[in-house]
């Protein structure tokens, strides 16, 4: 149906046919359609139906229009007048007019004239000045109707006059005087959106009417402090917005009044007096002057909460307007002014007072300064505001007198300028360096200053400060804390002294875990020291006593955070001081209480709270040092403090209330300790326990109605909507928790607490703020309570919950209340920690006693115990588990709500009904779904009290989320319910609006993917869902405007396409502009998700946002589009999870658009880069003055500035913008196109399009240039990444119009200057470290091809080597650093070795070639580069062996740490190991094989030659300290030293479990094993060594079962090779020398050396010591993943093998490993003896040929006998046969019958093989000849294997291809000269005459090369034959070859005409005739006697040869008496008589 309602005017007919409640919807709808059409529509569509739609809209008016329907008939209506004619436009307004004079107030009647009212504001808002004179009558009857009117309609009334105002401007300035007077009323207005709205009208009049800030202003502020009053959120941010706008527009006025106002000229106020009403605002409230004075006498001050809140917001909503341009010009007014504020004793007049204003200067701080200025502004401010500090310091004594002008508030001015100051320096990073280095600002000795403050608030607050300062610069950190130490020693004496640098070294060392580098080791102990000392002196001086006490244990406490390295030394020392600050018996406490004073005792009582923090921060910091033994101990001191606590009431009564704090602080701290240990280690102590907690939170030892913090938080997140938590998440955050209702909300001060200096801060926290000790007490308690409960007896939990119940019945009113918050909270953690442990209510009476208590508080006037109530209930339901309790709770909750009728009672119920659906679920409350949603949306539809709708929808969105499935058929008349509501709840009930949508989104997710269906009922849902979705968006306020987006957002997952983009993204993009935080988070988390799927859709939407809408949402469109937005807000926001969205979101974009939209990307990246290093370049000309800084801009923007300029990109928007530009380069790797600077130019010439990185190489330099070059640290790492990408990815990219040189080159000036700041003396470790790996990458790229150029950046890292001695560490950071920073050098130097030492060897193969071509200049580079490495090299090598034996150290498992030496290792001291392990971890390998490959190169001999004790000795003595053991070891000893050092770290990485995942590091370890194995001395010790061979061939096999990388296969193969090479030779030498042996001692009766091989005399192996066996399993395993078919029986119980490997190797590399892989199998038989030869020959064989089958196949290359493979089996078969074992008598006859057996399966294999994998005929023939030709006789002979053999040369001799031919014939002339005549005689007497006969019938045609190829093969096989035939038969077979011959003679005449082919053959037959005759003259003659024909041919031949050769002669005679200028070493001249 509603289809039809689609149509320009209204369908009436269907209209009539539908149900009365579906008429509302179809109206709607149709009004929606219509909203649309008229935007789009021309004058000539509406002219025809104008007037009926103008009726038919006017009519919607009297039909009771909801609020959404009344916009739409407003805006439609307006629409149309402004489209179509005006003609009816005064009638309507008429019309209006005569519903607002009507006199029926009835509630039935209100819609019509809501609606009336809103059709003209509409009207005026759209058609303005059109509307003529009638707007007068119109003000007149609105404000008449305002005096009676409902508060929706007075509403109504103040946003029409809004419209109207804004709509008519200055033309209505006769009226706005009667607006105004209207407007002031509204301001106090009991209904709080009245005075928004009021506000909101007020605001739009500023612009026209000039009184209001000029002759009204002080009125008006005086009406904005009374709206202030008793305000919710909304209107203090609008009156805010209204009180800051006057007061900026007093500064600011609009041009027109300033020119219109030159005759009569207007008194605007100055920036000060406009100051002072905000001022006079937060000290004395909305009262008059005379009030305060009165007050001021009487010295009290009562300015409301809100209103101060209000007034702070409105300070940033002034300087907001003024825009950051005046912020920068005014820093120093607004401080000045902001101190004055503070400093007031009105604005102090109490602690928490003074807390709360510090919290509001602070807030108008951040968000000014923090918010709104650049990084260049907010030096300027921190210069402003440390100027300040040293003025109020003068102000101060600090001898402890006030002094001079004394300022009593000044320390609370000093707080607030030093936490902005921290805050500042924070966000700027070490971007502030030049700032705190400034020797004129001194910044820290200002801050340090404040530390002798006599006030303890400003003396923490410095510390804080200078915490932040040495977060942001780390190098400032352990200058400082010694800085401190040394005071703190000097001005001992002083308490203030003690206090201020006590504190601030706590929290100095508390900032080390968040710096990158900490500081150095001793100075935890050193600390340690000095704490111990003030803890010892404590008692020698009692004015000093207190101060010392609170000094040491503030500095103990803070040492924990330095982490396990630290306090593990320092552990026994902590035992015994704490065991010693506590009695150790009841004797002592007795004795204790007998012989103390006041002062004692508060001593004490602070030491043991101190020592009980410091326990709480050990166990929070190193609770892996927490083992049984120190849990056990700790628990002394903990009873010790229990016994004490349980007499200290008697204590706090004889000596004074002032140790009431002490002795809080005492139990605060213990609570915290307990908390943090396993509950079971303090069993015996659980009452006691329990007594002190149940009486902290239940109030029985205090007077003050303290509550608990916790209360919201242990309610549930989602219940923020009926808890008013989400005010938590707003930008207001910080000061609007000073308005929450439960005790000291938001007074949280440093002061409180000085344990948070070291503690570390939650995410999101900028300054920590501990609440006041009551408060903390109460929450630690409830706390230990949560943990506590589950574990205590059924007994004690019942006592405990019927005491609870009595407590609160006891107790009256506010402390009832107080009592009740606290229990319930306490409850809920209970209620918590027995659901965490899985644990139950065991007896019924602990459940009935719990379930009546917690059902009291459902009925509580406080919604926030309500809320705890129903909250309790679910999960007492979660924790009991039983269906029936459940059952119970819900029926008693539906009589409850069935009864009931006020508003408190069915708030509670309806939420405990949905808070035991969210516990127990869909499944486990199914049986009550139906009742409780039909009495939940009954209760919904209540209209009369908002507060039960909104209570009602919520516990309906809590069971639609817990329903699943089961709430399917619920959802029609929910949905239907949910639509009425927002068709008819007012607009400003927004809970209830929230709470609609939270339903809409819960049923959105129950539908889920169904969503996306076509039945009828799915696409009604949807329908209703996006309808109500476009509700909530039209929405004013933005918490309704973002549950729209949610709600939209859950759409899109479940159904993409039916959510618009095209108007839902630019709704998005307008809403990143929001005041409101949570806004914003929708809009970003909902972008962020379209992003992820369709992000090329969102940006091209975006894009559609135009520039005219833009300025307007404060949203500017550049051509950068969405993702430059999302940059802009990332230097504007502040809160973590919006920025970690954006982030999301330009990630997702990126990695979608980077590669198509490559020039916008790298653009905006740029932009974000260069601008912010432009404006730090213009720092230089910003600093000449205020004056010439605003002429620049003058004349820059040729206008007035921009007083809101965009702000510069901040330091960490620079970083995130060079993340970016690294994923960019990362996001092109797919096409080669972006790499090849050829191919990018070719494709764009060719098809005219796209963009490729190489294009833009020059800007990725540029953009790593200015990265690496930054003041950020964190960029300069990025920087330096960018670079580091860059030359991995283009150095090899040639420049195409320089052949022979690379791209890169022309960089190399960038890139050198980019890398030297890096390894300035003051630069960060961690940064140079970055450093030396591009350093390394550019030497090894090998782009530098001139030694000049290379010497750059080469010397940078010859400088470097300096620091590797120990004493050259720059003692500002931990010891781990200097490691970090030594490994980085000495694995850029390894990287660079190696490749240098690669180029050299490629050098010389290239030397060695004859013709040297242009490629030899290639290798330039690295000739040049050896050079320069090799100077370095003796220091390097043995660097580079000391870093490895430290790895080697740190490996070992924990058990052999006693192996690790006591002072540390070469680059790391021992109590930096834990630190220093990754470290190592990463710099290994590289070393490694540098380090192999020097051994290799000469370093195994250089032991030899080089005086090794001097430099063994010093090395040792330098780096080693004590290990100098080593300079008395033999060169031989040492040597094996480092190779076993070498071997054990790779065998180590290679049988780790991790090896598989880095398989890059696994090749360097095998390399590194090659290239060690391959020299001598290792092979000398691995040879002899077994057991060793064997296991570096286990390891091997065990890499090659585990990667799939054939890298790593073939490097095993070859490291298994040169092991096997090894053991070869060494038994070799064994052999020799048992030969030796023999020989002396003449022992004649055979040697049996030759069993020293495996196997031994049987041949038995035994595979658990077999290298051998080791050595097949690894062939075997190679040859089964790569040819699985050649082992099936193998892969069948392994099918992973057959899996396809994820790295596909190349043909080339896998030919490689195959015939590598058939070397080494060949060589296994030489280790054995001849029975293990035997034994093993078989497996050898079988792999040999089934590798044969695999590799020989047809087709599988062009010539499969040339192939690696292939050529390898037949060298292998023909090593086989020819070997020793074949000849020795012991092996013979089993070898020779095994050669026997591979000779008959590959003639079998030629004729088995299936037709696809045939295997090729000439491989077969080529293997057979070689085991025929190298194989004793006896294996050839037998006729079942000579024949088939014969016949396959037969077949092979008959092949329609010629090439088999002539391979055959080839193969054949090797079998025919075999030495062995019984051998070769069968294959002469069976092939020769087929040669014979092929050569009679084709010699005379020759027509191809290969034919004449074939004929002259044949020729010289039958000329091979002539020797071997006996004598008196060779005539015969000479004339036979001579008639042949003489047959492919031609005639002479004939020579020239035949082809090329039969030429050649002519003269080779010739030539081979007058060979014949000097070989056998008799039988030529015979044959030619008796053939005379023969005879004659051969004449003329030879006549006409000797003629042509006469012809020819003259003409070479010249050149023929040359001699030849290439002399050939072989004389050539008898080479046809051979």
């Amino acid at each position: 149906m509603m289809e039809l309602s689609h149509s320009l005017t209204l369908n009436e007919e269907a209209l009539n046919q539908l149900p009365e409640a579906k008429r509302p919807i179809f109206i709607f709808e149709w009004l929606r359609f219509l909203d649309k059409v008229l935007e789009a529509a021309h004058k000539q569509d509406i002219k025809g139906c104008q007037k009926q739609l103008v009726d038919q809209l006017v009519a919607q008016m009297s039909e009771s229009p909801g609020p959404p329907t009344r916009k739409l008939v407003a805006r439609c209506l307006a629409t149309v007048f402004s489209v179509g004619d005006t003609f009816l436009l005064f009638n309507t307004i008429n019309k209006c007019n005569d519903v607002l004079k009507n006199k029926d107030d009835s509630p039935s009647y209100l819609p019509t004239r809501l609606a009336a009212v809103t059709c003209i504001g509409a009207m005026y808002e759209k058609l303005g000045r059109m509307m003529g004179r009638s707007y007068e009558e119109t003000v007149q009857i609105l404000v008449k109707a305002l005096r009676n009117a409902e508060s929706q309609l007075r509403i109504e009334i103040m946003i029409t006059l809004e419209k109207i105002t804004a709509g008519m401007g200055t033309a209505a300035s006769n009226v706005h005087k009667d607006i105004y007077k209207a407007a002031k009323l509204g301001l106090t207005d009991r209904a709080l959106p009245v005075r928004c709205a009021s506000a909101t009208c007020l605001m739009e009049m500023t612009k026209y009417a000039p009184f209001l800030y000029t002759t009204e202003i002080e009125n008006l502020s005086q009406l904005c402090y009374r709206a202030f009053d008793n305000s919710s959120y909304d209107v203090r941010c609008t009156v805010a917005k209204l009180l800051g706008t006057l007061l900026a527009t007093t500064q600011n006025p609009p041009k027109e009044l300033l020119k219109g106002s030159s005759k009569n000229v207007m008194k605007l106020m100055s920036l000060e007096e406009a100051l002072n009403v905000l001022l006079t605002g937060f000290l004395r409230g909305g009262t008059s002057f005379l009030k305060g004075t009165g007050e001021m006498i009487k010295g009290s001050s009562s300015v409301s909460r809100e209103v101060r809140v209000g007034i702070t917001q409105s300070y940033v909503m002034l300087v907001q307007e003024l825009g950051s341009l005046w912020l920068e010009r005014n820093i120093s007014t607004l401080l000045d002014h902001l101190t004055e504020l503070v400093s007031s004793p009105k604005a102090t007049t109490s602690h928490v007072d003074a807390v709360y204003s510090r919290k509001c200067v602070n807030f108008i701080l951040r968000s000014t300064f923090g918010r709104m200025l650049g990084e260049k502004a907010q030096i300027a401010a921190c210069k402003e505001i440390t100027h300040l500090i040293i003025k109020y310091m003068n102000t101060v004594d600090v001898g402890g007198e006030s002094n001079k002008d004394g300022g009593e508030g000044s320390h609370h001015v000093l707080v607030c300028l030093l936490q902005e100051l921290g805050c500042l320096v924070q966000s700027l990073s070490t971007t502030c360096t030049t700032l705190i280095h400034d020797p004129h600002l001194n910044i820290v000795d200002a801050v340090v200053s404040v530390l002798l403050h006599p006030n303890n608030a400003a003396r923490m607050a410095a510390a804080w400060c200078l915490r932040c300062i040495c977060s942001a610069l780390p190098s400032q950190l352990h200058p400082l804390i010694s800085r401190c130490c040394d005071r703190l020693d000097s001005l001992k004496s002083s308490p203030e002294a003690i206090s201020g640098y006590s504190s601030v070294v706590a929290a100095l060392v508390g900032c080390v875990q968040i710096t990158p580098l900490g500081i150095p080791h001793m100075r935890g102990k050193i600390l340690f020291n000095i704490a111990e000392e003030l803890l010892r002196s404590a008692s020698q001086n009692s004015r000093l006593s207190l101060h010392r006490t609170q000094a040491g244990w503030l500095i103990i406490g803070s040492i924990m955070t330095l982490g396990v390295g630290v306090v593990r030394g320092l552990l026994p020392r902590m035992l015994l001081l704490w065991k010693n600050s506590f009695p150790r018996s009841c004797k002592e406490i007795e004795s204790e209480k007998a012989r103390g004073d006041a002062f004692t005792w508060q001593v004490t009582l602070e030491g043991r709270a101190g020592a009980l923090a410091s326990m709480h921060s050990f166990l929070q910091q190193c609770s892996e040092l927490a083992a049984e033994d120190t849990v056990r101990r700790l628990l002394l001191p903990i009873e010790a403090a229990l016994l004490m606590l349980s007499s200290i009431t008697n204590i706090v009564k004889q000596y004074g209330q002032h140790l009431k704090a002490s002795a809080a602080m005492v139990r605060l701290r213990l609570y915290e300790v307990l908390s943090l240990l396993p509950p079971q280690s303090f069993e015996t102590h659980y009452t006691s326990i329990l007594k002190l907690l149940v009486s902290e939170f239940t109030l029985a030892e205090s007077g003050a109605n303290t509550t608990t913090s916790l209360m919201r938080s242990m309610c549930h997140a989602d219940d923020s909507v009926i808890l008013g938590s989400w005010l938590h998440e707003t930008d207001h955050k910080s000061i609007e928790d000073q308005l929450q209702p439960n005790s000291a909300s938001g007074s949280g001060a440093l002061e409180h607490d000085s344990t948070f200096l070291y503690r570390p801060l939650p995410d999101g926290v900028v300054i920590p703020g501990p609440l006041p000790l009551g408060v903390a007490v109460i929450d630690a308690s409830v706390v230990l309570f949560g943990q506590m409960f589950p574990l205590v007896a059924s007994k004690h939990r019942l006592k405990m919950l019927n005491l609870f119940g009595e407590m609160i019945r006891a107790a009256k009113s506010q402390r009832q209340e107080a009592v009740q918050t606290n229990i319930f909270t306490a409850v809920l953690s209970a209620l918590k920690g027995l659901a965490d442990n899985k644990s139950s209510f065991s007896q019924e009476d602990v459940k009935t006693a719990a379930t009546n208590l917690i059902l009291g508080g459902l009925t509580h006037p406080s919604p926030v115990l309500r809320c705890a109530s129903g909250e309790a209930i679910g999960r007492m339901a979660q924790v009991v588990g039983d269906p029936r309790f459940v059952a119970e709770m819900a029926q008693n909750s539906f009589d409850k709500l069935k009864s009931a009728r006020d508003a408190v009672s069915r708030t509670g119920h309806s939420l405990a009904l949905g808070c035991l659906h969210r516990y127990v679920g869909g499944m486990g409350s199914g049986q009550h779904l139906s009742t409780s949603i039909s009495i939940l949306l009954a209760l919904a539809k209540d209209s009369t009290s908002p507060l039960v709708q909104v209570w009602a929808l919520h516990a309906l969105s809590l069971i639609v989320d817990s329903g699943g499935p089961m709430f399917r058929s619920y959802v029609e008349p929910s949905l239907s319910l949910l639509l009425e509501l927002l068709l008819s709840v007012p607009p400003h009930t927004v809970d209830v609006h929230q709470c609609i949508g939270k339903c809409l989104q819960a049923l959105i997710t129950t539908v889920g993917p169904e969503l996306q269906g076509t039945s009828g009922s799915v696409v009604m849902a949807r329908w209703s869902l996006l309808c109500g979705c476009g509700i909530m968006q039209e929405h004013h306020d933005p918490l309704v405007q973002a549950e729209a987006t949610a709600c939209l957002q859950q759409l899109h997952m479940f159904a993409p396409r039916h959510v618009n983009l095209s108007t839902l993204v630019p709704t998005l993009v307008k809403k990143l502009n929001s005041n409101h935080l949570l806004l914003r988070r929708a809009a970003v988390s909902c972008l962020r998700q379209l992003s992820q799927r369709e992000a090329r859709e969102v940006c091209e939407h975006a894009l559609s946002l135009t520039t005219e809408e833009g300025p307007d949402q404060g949203i500017v469109m550049t051509e950068n589009g969405l993702p430059g937005i999302l940059f802009s807000l990332l230097d504007t926001e502040t809160d973590c999870v919006l920025v970690q969205h954006v982030h999301h979101t330009l990630t997702s974009t990126l990695q979608s658009l980077a590669t198509s939209h490559l020039n916008m990307w790298l653009t905006l990246c740029r932009e974000v880069l260069t601008s912010a290093s432009e404006s730090s370049q213009d720092e230089v000309t910003g600093e000449l003055g205020e004056g010439d800084e605003d002429d620049s801009i003058q004349i820059h923007t040729g206008g007035d500035p921009d007083p809101n300029p965009s702000v510069p990109p901040r330091w960490t928007t620079r970083v995130f913008a060079a993340q970016c530009v690294a994923k960019i380069i990362q996001e092109c790797e797919g096409n080669r196109a972006h790499f090849d600077l050829a191919l990018a130019r070719e494709i764009q010439t060719t098809k005219m399009k796209g963009d490729y990185l190489v294009l833009h190489l020059s800007e990725l330099v540029r953009m790593g240039f200015m990265g690496a070059t930054s003041d950020s640290d964190q960029l300069r790492l990025e920087g330096l990444h960018i670079l580091q990408l860059v030359i991995d990815k283009f150095a090899l990219v040639p420049e195409p119009e320089f052949p022979g040189h690379v791209l890169l080159e022309q960089y190399q000036a960038q890139v050198g200057a980019a890398l030297r700041p890096a390894f300035a003396p003051d630069t960060a470790s961690h940064v140079t470290a970055r450093a030396c790996q591009v350093c390394s990458a550019w030497i090894c790229s090998g782009v530098a091809r001139d030694l000049s150029d290379l010497r750059r950046v080469h010397q940078l890292l010859v400088s470097s080597l300096a620091k590797l001695n120990k004493g050259q560490t720059k003692g500002l950071y931990n010891e781990s650093a200097a490691t970090l920073e030594k490994l980085a050098i000495l694995k850029a130097w390894a990287e660079v070795y190696a490749v240098a030492l690669k180029g050299d060897k490629d050098s010389d193969k290239l030397a060695e070639e004859d013709d040297r071509t242009e490629a030899d200049s290639n290798f330039a580079s690295e000739e040049s580069l050896l050079s320069l490495v090799t100077p370095e090299l003796v220091c390097l090598s043995k660097y580079w062996l000391f870093a490895l034996k430290d790895h080697a150290l740190l490996s070992l498992p924990p058990e052999f740490s006693s192996q690790l030496p006591h002072d540390g290792g070469a680059f790391y001291s021992n109590e930096s190991v834990e630190g220093v392990r990754p470290y190592y971890r990463s710099a290994w390998p590289p070393m490694l094989y540098a380090a192999a490959l020097w051994l290799s190169a000469g370093g195994f001999d250089a032991a030899k030659h080089e005086n090794n004790k001097a430099l063994e000795t010093t090395f040792a003595n330098e780096m080693m300290g004590n290990n100098t053991s080593t300079s008395n070891k033999s060169f031989e000893a040492l040597n094996m030293d480092r190779f076993y050092l070498l071997l054990g770290i790779c065998i180590e990485w290679l049988c780790s479990p991790t090896s598989g995942d880095d398989p890059e590091r696994s090749v360097t370890c095998l390399r590194s094993l090659e290239t060690l194995l391959s020299s001598p001395f290792p092979a000398s010790l691995i040879g002899p060594h077994a057991g060793l061979a064997t296991e570096i061939s286990t390891v091997m096999h065990r890499q090659i079962l585990s990667s799939d990388h054939i890298d790593v296969h073939q490097t095993a193969i070859n490291v298994v090779t040169l092991t096997v090479q090894s053991a070869r030779q060494a038994l070799e030498d064994e052999k020799r020398k048992k030969h030796k042996e023999r020989a002396a001692s003449q022992d004649c009766k055979g040697c049996d050396a030759d069993l020293l091989g495996e196997g031994g005399e049987l041949g038995e192996i035994n595979p658990s010591q077999s290298l051998v066996f080791t050595s097949l399993q690894v062939c075997l395993c190679v040859l089964a993943r790569h040819f699985p078919r050649l082992v099936p029986q193998v892969v069948s119980s392994a099918p992973s093998l057959l899996s396809p490997p994820r790295h596909h190797p190349s043909a080339a590399q896998l030919d490689v490993l195959a015939a590598s892989t058939v070397t080494l199998l060949t060589n296994l038989p030489n280790l054995c003896s001849p029975a293990g030869g035997v034994a093993i020959l078989p497996t050898v064989l079988y792999l040999t040929l089934g590798l044969l089958k695999e590799c020989g196949r047809r087709g599988r290359c062009h010539d499969p006998t040339s192939s690696p493979p292939v050529v390898a089996v037949l060298d292998a078969l023909a090593s086989l046969a020819k070997h020793s074992f074949t000849r020795d008598p012991r092996s013979h006859t089993e070898w020779c019958t095994l050669l026997q057996s591979a000779l008959a399966n590959v003639i079998d294999m030629s004729k088995t093989s299936e037709d696809e994998r045939e295997i090729d005929e000439v491989v077969v023939l080529r293997v057979i000849a070689q085991l025929v030709l190298h194989a004793p006789a006896v294996v050839s002979q037998p006729q079942n294997l000579q024949y088939p053999a014969i016949n396959l040369f037969k077949m092979a001799t008959q092949h329609p291809q010629l090439e088999v031919r002539l391979q055959c014939i080839q193969t054949l002339e090797s079998l025919f000269t075999h030495s062995d005549s019984e051998v070769a005689t069968p294959y002469i007497h069976n092939l020769a005459p087929r040669i014979l006969q092929y050569l009679h019938e084709a010699h005379t045609s020759v027509t191809c090369n290969i034919q004449l190829q074939f004929i002259l093969e044949s020729f010289s096989a039958v000329e091979l034959l002539i020797p071997r035939t006996l004598p008196e038969h060779r005539s015969e077979l000479v004339g036979v070859l001579v008639g042949i011959l003489v047959g492919c003679l031609q005639d002479s005449n004939r020579l020239s005409t035949v082809n090329q082919q039969t030429r050649q053959l002519h003269q080779n037959a010739l030539a081979r005739l007058q060979k014949l005759g000097p070989h056998y003259p008799q039988e030529l003659r015979a044959v030619l006697a008796n053939h005379p024909d023969l005879r004659v041919r051969l004449e003329t031949a030879v006549r006409n040869q000797r003629e042509v050769a006469r012809r020819v002669e003259p003409q070479n005679s010249a050149s023929s008496s040359h001699e030849p200028t290439i002399k050939l070493k072989t004389d050539f001249s008898n080479f046809g008589k051979m």
